[in-house]
């Protein structure tokens, strides 16, 4: 993926390494693998090791969830002005079966975007690339 370097704003503040990446995001192994912010459309990558394990020996739901809204979001925010962020205000998961440890792949989208209510969705898919769990979600537009 290449950044656009003279893009304004957070986000591509962060692709560019001019700022560093939120600590959850650094957590879930957070790595962008391709963006297009004229569709609205993100695919990540993200590292799910044993500390994501619940006892049964899966990615426990709660980082699945995180690693769709790290997925989701971005590629709203990837969208915005400089001065604009989003946050999240309703995320619906539906977890489709078992996540291994490994590498997972997230694909979001912009399935609709107002001036200040957007609704996203998008899925993970585990490391064998068979989807793990999909998501939808509403997120609000703030200025900063």
């Amino acid at each position: 993926m290449s950044v656009d370097e003279a893009r304004p704003g957070l986000f591509w503040d962060m692709m560019a390494g001019r700022r560093p990446l939120p600590p959850a995001a650094v957590t879930l192994g957070w790595e962008m693998l391709e963006i297009d912010p004229d569709a609205g459309t993100i695919k990540m990558a993200f590292q799910a090791d044993e500390r994501f394990l619940n006892p049964a020996g899966v990615i426990q739901g709660g980082f699945i969830s995180a690693m769709l809204d790290d997925t989701l979001g971005p590629a709203l925010v990837a969208t915005l002005p400089e001065g604009q962020f989003a946050s999240t205000v309703d995320l619906h998961v539906q977890f489709l079966r078992p996540a291994r440890p490994g590498r997972l792949i997230g694909e979001g989208r912009v399935v609709k975007r107002g001036r200040e209510v957007c609704f996203l969705a998008g899925e993970l898919k585990g490391p064998d690339g068979r989807p793990v769990a999909t998501a939808t979600a509403t997120s609000i537009i703030h200025t900063l």
